[in-house]
């Protein structure tokens, strides 16, 4: 009995299943959002006000279609991420240069809201469980954390590179490492499944922002050079075949199962 509940919770739940496949692709969420939304702030000239306005925006729109959906839809899912992504790093670029708190209190603040969100949500709920989800309430407080997750890891990101005055790959490396720990920590069950979770969706935030960075900025900095917009439309392309893929093999999974 428990394994069918499980099976049909599973069915239901309205955020996709974490797997080597989710991390991929929150990855290059991130490197979409970053590249995406230094396009948007600075490509087009638009500034961080406007483009926060714009990103923010189109963030509540699509989250708005997601939490009222009433079954999980990868694209739309994944459609979501990209907005928390290029919306926090609108929102960590305004808070740092706009308002000019810089990246530690920036990171500091983003910080105090994740942990208040967590906690505002276990208050409810008695649980931060992920996957599945089923519960309306649960999904809202997940999204507003995943905002503040995108929003701090890009501030770290800016800090390693800005602050510590670090290339990107080397931001990139050190990120990549915290990421690789928190596996062996997984593998070796010696912390919370869901504790371990936020910290690898913060510092994956990081790395794929980092890995933007290296793509589009300019050659004395450390990067690529490449076009921002070109950047963009490469790695969502990458994004959706992965997706793509993804969505076929369980697909496939489920009709050899049945």
């Amino acid at each position: 009995m428990t394994g069918e509940i499980d099976v049909r919770q599973e069915s239901i739940s309205k955020v996709a299943e974490i797997t080597l496949a989710f991390w991929i692709l929150k990855i290059l969420a991130t490197t979409l959002g970053e590249t995406a939304g230094d396009y948007i702030s600075m490509s087009l000239g638009l500034g961080y006000y406007v483009a926060l306005a714009i990103t923010f925006a189109i963030l509540v729109i699509v989250l708005a279609v997601q939490v009222t959906s009433r079954r999980y839809h990868p694209l739309l899912f994944w459609l979501a991420i990209i907005a928390t992504t290029t919306a926090g790093t609108e929102i960590s670029d305004f808070m740092d240069r706009s308002l000019g708190l810089g990246y530690t209190l920036g990171s500091a603040l983003l910080v105090a809201g994740l942990l208040a969100t967590l906690l505002l949500w276990y208050a409810r709920t008695r649980d931060l469980a992920v996957y599945p989800m089923i519960r309306k309430d649960s999904e809202v407080f997940f999204w507003i954390a995943v905002l503040f997750s995108n929003s701090l890891g890009t501030a770290f990101g800016d800090f390693l590179t800005d602050d510590m005055a670090l290339t990107f790959l080397q931001g990139a490396g050190i990120t990549a490492g915290i990421i690789l720990l928190v596996g062996v920590l997984h593998y070796l069950r010696a912390l919370p499944d869901t504790l371990l979770f936020w910290i690898a969706f913060v510092f994956t935030r990081p790395f794929g922002a980092t890995f933007g960075d290296f793509l589009t900025k300019p050659t004395d900095a450390g990067g690529l050079a490449l076009s921002r917009g070109y950047a963009s439309l490469a790695t969502l392309g990458l994004l959706l075949a992965i997706l793509y893929l993804s969505i076929d093999r369980s697909s496939k999974a489920r009709g050899n199962s049945g």
